[in-house]
Protein backbone atom coordinates (compact mmCIF):
# COMPACT_ATOMS: atom_id res chain seq x y z
CA UNK A 1 0.00 0.00 0.00
CA UNK A 2 1.30 3.74 -0.52
CA UNK A 3 2.45 5.45 2.22
CA UNK A 4 0.61 8.61 3.28
CA UNK A 5 2.11 11.90 2.76
CA UNK A 6 1.33 15.10 4.01
CA UNK A 7 1.76 16.95 0.80
CA UNK A 8 -1.60 17.17 -0.75
CA UNK A 9 -4.38 16.48 1.39
CA UNK A 10 -7.90 16.65 -0.22
CA UNK A 11 -10.80 17.71 2.37
CA UNK A 12 -14.22 16.03 1.90
CA UNK A 13 -17.27 17.22 3.80
CA UNK A 14 -19.86 15.17 4.20
CA UNK A 15 -23.87 14.84 5.94
CA UNK A 16 -25.09 12.24 4.86
CA UNK A 17 -23.25 10.43 2.18
CA UNK A 18 -23.21 6.77 3.22
CA UNK A 19 -23.84 5.58 -0.20
CA UNK A 20 -21.20 7.93 -2.16
CA UNK A 21 -18.11 7.81 0.83
CA UNK A 22 -17.02 4.35 -0.12
CA UNK A 23 -16.35 5.12 -3.82
CA UNK A 24 -15.21 8.69 -3.83
CA UNK A 25 -12.61 7.64 -1.78
CA UNK A 26 -11.17 5.13 -4.26
CA UNK A 27 -11.46 7.53 -6.87
CA UNK A 28 -9.87 10.09 -4.78
CA UNK A 29 -6.79 8.21 -4.16
CA UNK A 30 -7.15 6.74 -7.86
CA UNK A 31 -6.02 10.08 -8.74
CA UNK A 32 -3.75 10.53 -5.96
CA UNK A 33 -2.36 7.99 -4.71
CA UNK A 34 -0.30 9.83 -2.09
CA UNK A 35 -3.12 12.12 -0.91
CA UNK A 36 -4.77 12.68 2.70
CA UNK A 37 -8.07 12.40 2.67
CA UNK A 38 -9.51 14.36 5.20
CA UNK A 39 -13.51 13.91 5.47
CA UNK A 40 -15.13 16.27 8.51
CA UNK A 41 -18.46 14.62 9.12
CA UNK A 42 -21.19 16.50 10.89
CA UNK A 43 -22.49 13.75 12.53
CA UNK A 44 -24.42 12.45 9.62
CA UNK A 45 -27.38 10.27 11.00
CA UNK A 46 -27.22 7.64 7.44
CA UNK A 47 -23.70 6.31 9.16
CA UNK A 48 -21.06 8.31 6.80
CA UNK A 49 -18.74 8.80 9.63
CA UNK A 50 -19.04 5.03 10.74
CA UNK A 51 -17.74 4.18 7.06
CA UNK A 52 -15.18 6.51 7.03
CA UNK A 53 -13.86 5.24 10.32
CA UNK A 54 -13.63 1.71 8.82
CA UNK A 55 -12.01 3.19 5.49
CA UNK A 56 -9.73 4.97 7.58
CA UNK A 57 -9.21 1.61 9.30
CA UNK A 58 -7.95 0.07 6.68
CA UNK A 59 -6.51 3.43 4.59
CA UNK A 60 -3.84 5.23 6.57
CA UNK A 61 -3.82 7.70 3.76
CA UNK A 62 -7.64 8.69 5.13
CA UNK A 63 -8.58 10.74 8.36
CA UNK A 64 -11.73 11.25 10.03
CA UNK A 65 -12.93 14.08 11.92
CA UNK A 66 -16.26 14.06 13.92
CA UNK A 67 -18.28 17.10 14.38
CA UNK A 68 -21.29 16.62 16.90
CA UNK A 69 -24.00 18.45 14.61
CA UNK A 70 -24.38 20.09 11.12
CA UNK A 71 -22.43 23.09 11.28
CA UNK A 72 -22.67 24.68 7.84
CA UNK A 73 -20.27 23.63 5.06
CA UNK A 74 -17.99 26.49 5.53
CA UNK A 75 -17.40 25.56 9.24
CA UNK A 76 -16.28 22.25 8.04
CA UNK A 77 -13.96 23.28 5.34
CA UNK A 78 -12.47 25.47 8.03
CA UNK A 79 -11.75 23.10 10.86
CA UNK A 80 -10.82 20.44 7.63
CA UNK A 81 -8.35 23.51 6.64
CA UNK A 82 -6.43 23.71 9.79
CA UNK A 83 -6.30 20.18 10.81
CA UNK A 84 -4.75 19.93 7.12
CA UNK A 85 -2.32 23.07 7.88
CA UNK A 86 -1.39 21.57 11.35
CA UNK A 87 -0.39 18.51 9.70
CA UNK A 88 1.87 19.87 7.65
CA UNK A 89 0.11 19.84 4.16
CA UNK A 90 1.97 21.89 1.36
CA UNK A 91 -1.36 21.98 -1.15
CA UNK A 92 -4.78 21.34 0.41
CA UNK A 93 -7.61 20.38 -2.15
CA UNK A 94 -11.17 20.67 -1.36
CA UNK A 95 -14.65 19.09 -3.28
CA UNK A 96 -18.15 17.45 -2.68
CA UNK A 97 -18.87 14.14 -1.90
CA UNK A 98 -21.37 13.38 -4.18
CA UNK A 99 -19.33 13.07 -7.73
CA UNK A 100 -20.20 16.04 -8.48
CA UNK A 101 -16.56 17.15 -8.96
CA UNK A 102 -14.79 14.32 -10.78
CA UNK A 103 -11.74 13.09 -8.85
CA UNK A 104 -10.16 12.23 -12.12
CA UNK A 105 -9.45 16.84 -12.22
CA UNK A 106 -7.85 17.09 -9.02
CA UNK A 107 -4.09 16.12 -10.81
CA UNK A 108 -5.33 19.29 -12.85
CA UNK A 109 -6.00 21.28 -9.76
CA UNK A 110 -2.88 20.57 -7.66
CA UNK A 111 -0.34 20.76 -10.58
CA UNK A 112 -0.18 24.78 -11.20
CA UNK A 113 0.45 24.85 -7.50
CA UNK A 114 3.08 22.32 -7.19
CA UNK A 115 4.63 24.41 -10.85
CA UNK A 116 5.10 27.71 -8.57
CA UNK A 117 2.50 28.99 -10.97
CA UNK A 118 -0.32 29.92 -8.93
CA UNK A 119 -1.82 30.17 -5.38
CA UNK A 120 -5.42 29.16 -5.99
CA UNK A 121 -6.79 26.99 -8.34
CA UNK A 122 -10.54 27.15 -9.07
CA UNK A 123 -11.78 24.33 -10.84
CA UNK A 124 -14.58 26.51 -13.09
CA UNK A 125 -17.49 25.48 -14.53
CA UNK A 126 -17.67 28.65 -16.23
CA UNK A 127 -14.41 29.21 -18.06
CA UNK A 128 -13.74 28.25 -21.21
CA UNK A 129 -13.80 24.26 -22.12
CA UNK A 130 -16.33 24.05 -18.41
CA UNK A 131 -20.03 23.47 -18.38
CA UNK A 132 -22.49 22.01 -16.41
CA UNK A 133 -24.65 19.07 -17.10
CA UNK A 134 -28.22 17.69 -15.17
CA UNK A 135 -29.32 21.00 -14.16
CA UNK A 136 -32.55 22.90 -15.11
CA UNK A 137 -32.60 26.70 -16.42
CA UNK A 138 -33.23 27.62 -13.07
CA UNK A 139 -30.54 26.66 -11.25
CA UNK A 140 -28.32 27.45 -14.41
CA UNK A 141 -29.41 31.17 -13.85
CA UNK A 142 -29.24 31.22 -10.04
CA UNK A 143 -25.57 30.01 -10.32
CA UNK A 144 -24.21 31.62 -12.99
CA UNK A 145 -25.83 34.74 -11.43
CA UNK A 146 -24.70 34.54 -8.56
CA UNK A 147 -20.89 34.51 -9.65
CA UNK A 148 -21.17 37.49 -12.30
CA UNK A 149 -23.01 39.43 -9.26
CA UNK A 150 -20.28 39.02 -7.22
CA UNK A 151 -17.51 39.57 -10.09
CA UNK A 152 -19.24 43.38 -10.47
CA UNK A 153 -19.64 44.08 -7.42
CA UNK A 154 -16.15 42.72 -6.06
CA UNK A 155 -14.42 43.67 -8.64
CA UNK A 156 -12.86 39.65 -8.97
CA UNK A 157 -11.48 38.30 -12.32
CA UNK A 158 -12.39 34.84 -12.20
CA UNK A 159 -15.55 33.33 -13.84
CA UNK A 160 -16.63 30.79 -11.38
CA UNK A 161 -17.22 32.33 -7.62
CA UNK A 162 -20.09 30.43 -6.17
CA UNK A 163 -17.97 26.61 -6.85
CA UNK A 164 -16.33 24.46 -3.85
CA UNK A 165 -13.86 22.68 -6.17
CA UNK A 166 -10.43 24.39 -5.39
CA UNK A 167 -7.14 23.86 -4.74
CA UNK A 168 -4.68 26.06 -2.23
CA UNK A 169 -1.04 26.57 -2.02
CA UNK A 170 -0.91 25.65 2.24
CA UNK A 171 0.85 29.27 2.55
CA UNK A 172 -2.17 31.17 1.15
CA UNK A 173 -4.86 29.33 2.74
CA UNK A 174 -2.80 29.87 5.83
CA UNK A 175 -2.62 34.06 5.49
CA UNK A 176 -6.67 33.81 4.66
CA UNK A 177 -8.51 35.36 7.97
CA UNK A 178 -10.59 32.44 9.42
CA UNK A 179 -12.40 34.34 12.11
CA UNK A 180 -15.70 35.88 10.47
CA UNK A 181 -15.88 34.05 7.46
CA UNK A 182 -19.38 33.18 6.84
CA UNK A 183 -20.34 29.62 7.03
CA UNK A 184 -22.96 29.15 3.70
CA UNK A 185 -21.91 27.49 0.59
CA UNK A 186 -22.15 29.67 -1.81
CA UNK A 187 -21.31 32.62 0.44
CA UNK A 188 -17.96 30.39 2.12
CA UNK A 189 -16.84 30.13 -1.61
CA UNK A 190 -17.05 33.86 -3.17
CA UNK A 191 -15.98 34.94 0.38
CA UNK A 192 -12.75 32.58 0.73
CA UNK A 193 -11.60 33.53 -2.68
CA UNK A 194 -12.35 37.85 -2.15
CA UNK A 195 -10.16 37.31 0.65
CA UNK A 196 -7.13 35.52 -1.22
CA UNK A 197 -7.63 38.03 -4.12
CA UNK A 198 -7.24 40.97 -1.56
CA UNK A 199 -4.28 39.42 -0.36
CA UNK A 200 -2.60 39.17 -4.07
CA UNK A 201 -2.53 35.39 -4.19
CA UNK A 202 -2.29 34.09 -7.97
CA UNK A 203 -5.45 32.69 -9.06
CA UNK A 204 -5.81 30.22 -12.13
CA UNK A 205 -9.03 28.31 -13.58
CA UNK A 206 -9.03 24.80 -14.53
CA UNK A 207 -12.08 24.09 -16.35
CA UNK A 208 -14.54 21.69 -15.24
CA UNK A 209 -17.69 19.55 -15.97
CA UNK A 210 -20.09 19.57 -13.23
CA UNK A 211 -22.69 17.02 -13.19
CA UNK A 212 -25.60 16.94 -10.40
CA UNK A 213 -24.88 14.73 -7.81
CA UNK A 214 -25.35 10.72 -8.67
CA UNK A 215 -27.65 9.90 -5.69
CA UNK A 216 -29.04 11.80 -2.37
CA UNK A 217 -30.32 15.35 -2.21
CA UNK A 218 -28.94 18.76 -2.94
CA UNK A 219 -28.60 20.71 -0.19
CA UNK A 220 -28.85 23.99 -1.98
CA UNK A 221 -31.16 26.32 -0.66
CA UNK A 222 -33.11 29.81 -1.47
CA UNK A 223 -31.99 30.87 2.32
CA UNK A 224 -27.97 29.81 1.26
CA UNK A 225 -28.48 31.90 -2.23
CA UNK A 226 -29.70 34.81 -0.39
CA UNK A 227 -27.39 35.23 2.02
CA UNK A 228 -24.61 35.03 -0.58
CA UNK A 229 -25.76 38.29 -2.51
CA UNK A 230 -26.11 39.91 0.74
CA UNK A 231 -22.87 39.18 2.22
CA UNK A 232 -20.88 39.86 -1.16
CA UNK A 233 -23.11 43.37 -1.28
CA UNK A 234 -21.71 43.82 2.86
CA UNK A 235 -18.19 42.74 1.87
CA UNK A 236 -17.78 45.42 -0.47
CA UNK A 237 -19.46 48.36 1.78
CA UNK A 238 -17.04 47.21 4.41
CA UNK A 239 -14.28 47.19 1.92
CA UNK A 240 -15.49 50.95 0.98
CA UNK A 241 -16.02 52.10 4.59
CA UNK A 242 -12.89 50.99 5.26
CA UNK A 243 -11.12 52.63 2.05
CA UNK A 244 -12.65 56.13 3.36
CA UNK A 245 -11.80 55.74 7.16
CA UNK A 246 -7.56 55.35 5.56
CA UNK A 247 -8.41 58.49 3.28
CA UNK A 248 -9.71 60.27 6.32
CA UNK A 249 -6.69 59.45 8.87
CA UNK A 250 -4.06 60.09 5.84
CA UNK A 251 -5.69 63.71 5.59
Amino acid sequence: MTEPTPAVWVIVPTYDEAENIRPITAAILGSLPAATILVVDDGSPDGTGQIADELAASDPRIRVRHRTAKQGLGRAYLDGFGIALDGGATVVAQMDADFSHDPAVLPALVAPIEAGEADLVIGSRYTHGGGVVDWGIGRRLISRGGSLFARIVLGLRPSDLTGGFKAWRSSTLAAVPFDGIHAGGYVFQIEMTYRASRAGARIREVPITFRDRRVGQSKMSRRIVVEALVVVVQLRLDELVGWVGRRRRAR
